[in-house]
């Protein structure tokens, strides 16, 4: 499950005392991780996409259409 610590909070991973990256990360589901969720010290989200935004692909399919037709961008 991926998971971030809720706003102004500070977790650490049991075992190894680090702390829990504020952007999320990947956790083993574990009765610890689900006390953590019940009592609001953490929040279960999406992953971020690692797709460009859609803006990103139609500016990048322009610049390879524009190069094969011999155009400069």
């Amino acid at each position: 499950m991926f998971i971030k610590p809720a706003q102004s909070r500070v977790v650490r991973h049991p075992g190894t005392l680090r702390l829990l990256s504020s952007d999320g990360e990947n956790v083993t589901p574990s009765p610890f991780w689900h006390r953590l969720l019940a009592v609001g010290d953490v929040i279960e989200c999406a992953p971020p996409s690692s797709e460009p935004q859609p803006s990103q692909k139609l500016s990048s399919a322009l610049t390879e259409r524009r190069t094969e037709e011999g155009k400069t961008p």
